[in-house]
């Protein structure tokens, strides 16, 4: 016997999950949508993501190219794109880590909170 009166309401709480999983499904398209950038070099190198992780775009100012030193240019890219990989993390905790409490706090499977 559950105090307070009576069972749980079966039907409610079947219509709060499919609420809970319409919900998320629609912050991770729109984390699929949004774009977060990064950047190295004091800007020389900008990388643009989506919320999910996805590399779009990557932008190089020609001062950051030297022919003798590619092994700069690369170290900026991966940084400006470790950079903008950190910041769609960012946007995914605050997109979907409510969703994540309210199923139950234990977060999510394959997401990185």
């Amino acid at each position: 016997m559950i105090p307070g009166g009576g069972q749980p309401n079966m039907q409610q709480l079947l219509q709060q999950a499919q609420k809970m999983q319409q919900d998320l499904a629609e912050a991770q398209e729109e984390l699929a949508r949004t774009e977060v950038d990064g950047q190295a070099g004091g800007g020389l190198v900008r990388a643009t993501v989506t919320g999910s992780g996805e590399l779009r775009a990557l932008k190089i100012d020609p001062k950051a190219v030297d022919p003798e030193d590619t092994e700069t240019l690369a170290d900026l890219i991966v940084a400006a794109v470790q950079a903008a990989n950190e910041n769609a993390q960012t946007l995914q905790q605050q997109k979907l880590g409510p969703l994540a409490q309210g199923l139950g706090g234990g977060g999510i499977p394959g997401l990185p909170f």
